[in-house]
């Protein structure tokens, strides 16, 4: 998708990137709606039930108040899902494809989210062989992320992700296996639990793919399923695999209608007019965000799975908060950090510590944080 004013530029080749509006009958989407609906009720209705036994007794303790908060998150994962799927469909999507490193940005997605899976108990197992694929970068990333959520949510134990690329025609591709029944429930259950595994997350990893124009396909057997994507796309010897494409129609430039949908990004400021300015801004972006008052809170709030990026105030960012950022780089290369500095008018990229970071003024954070968190998001693919 568009990001203008970002340094990086990787090679392209023309390619078609009109609006894509799924056609799909109007049933379909009835259907669609109805199970949205449904998915979000089941953990709204917990959390009620929480709420009201707070109200009641006074007393909740750490335990319910986790699982309290896996419930209001699953609701908005569900409705961010929601928005996803109308933003495809409405044929407002424009593709600015890139020559991306399909192995890499797979790898990095894992990495970012090795904190969930380590607290759902899930064991990652990956064969990532080499593959380049020209994709429009955000799009993959939101692609990539929709086939985690649905893999973390049905998964019983391990899960195999595989990248390889067919020989003829040249297609890179995608697999991820996993179970998805426990042994002691085969063969009974088998039917009945494959039917679950048409979620939310993997009605918009199917839209995605055809919004894409990628090739998607699930099979089950034994109480497991692959789903395999494949990609037309395909670079190699530095030429490209046409066979899809119309290499006389320029790629679209037009700009893109919340570009940076689906990543989640984690605001950590004490003060609440930063918090209302940052809140103000990034309203129409299709983030996910949380707030937190301090690095301590930060710190907890990240124990179960880190973001895609860090908004900062720059008041905070003391010895513990330089240590705290240490850590997360270390596990995640990519996470993007943008420093709230109380002084300062426009975007500046500056060395803080030794770590290079995007710092913009507080009295500009309607003008320059969105630009700032792009350039940011974009160094990390």
């Amino acid at each position: 998708m568009d990001l203008p004013d970002l340094p990086r530029e990787p090679s392209r080749v023309p390619l078609p990137a009109k609006p894509v509006a799924l056609a799909e009958p109007t049933d379909s989407f009835r259907e669609l709606i109805a199970q949205i609906g449904r998915e979000v009720v089941a953990p709204m209705t917990s959390a009620l039930e929480r709420v009201n036994a707070f109200a009641t007794s006074g007393r909740m303790d750490r335990a319910a108040l986790r699982a309290l908060r896996d419930e209001l998150e699953c609701a908005r994962r569900i409705g961010l899902g929601a928005q996803q799927l109308s933003r495809f469909a409405s044929g407002h999507v424009r593709q600015n494809p890139q020559r991306m490193n399909l192995a890499q940005t797979l790898h990095e997605a894992l990495a970012q989210r090795q904190r969930e899976t380590a607290a759902r108990g899930i064991d990652l197992r990956q064969d990532l062989k080499p593959a380049e694929v020209m994709i429009d970068p955000s799009m993959l990333s939101a692609l990539q992320q929709a086939l985690l959520d649905w893999s973390f949510e049905h998964a019983r134990s391990h899960i195999e992700f595989h990248i390889d690329v067919k020989s003829w025609p040249v297609h890179a591709r995608l697999s991820c296996r996993f179970a998805y029944v426990p042994a002691d429930e085969m063969p009974d259950h088998e039917r009945r639990a494959a039917a679950r595994l048409d979620t939310l997350p993997w009605q918009l990893l199917r839209r995605l793919a055809q919004t894409l124009g990628l090739v998607l396909q699930r099979d089950h057997a034994d109480g497991s399923t692959c789903a395999v994507l494949e990609f037309p796309q395909t670079v190699k010897a530095d030429l490209l695999s046409l066979d899809a494409l119309q290499a006389d129609e320029p790629a679209a430039t037009g700009p893109n209608s919340q570009p940076m949908v689906g990543r989640h990004v984690l605001v950590v400021a004490a003060r609440r007019e930063i918090r209302n300015g940052v809140r103000d801004t990034l309203r129409a972006m299709g983030l996910m965000v949380d707030y937190v008052g301090s690095v301590d809170e930060a710190r907890e709030f990240c124990t179960g799975g880190l973001p895609h990026a860090v908004i900062y105030e720059a008041a905070l960012a003391g010895e513990n908060f330089r240590k705290l950022r240490a850590e997360w780089t270390r596990e995640v290369p990519s996470l993007a950090f943008v420093e709230i500095a109380e002084q300062g008018r426009e975007l500046e990229v500056c060395d803080i510590g030794g770590q290079r970071t995007s710092r913009i003024g507080r009295d500009v954070i309607a003008s320059a944080l969105g630009s700032a968190l792009m350039f940011e998001l974009a160094k990390g693919g």
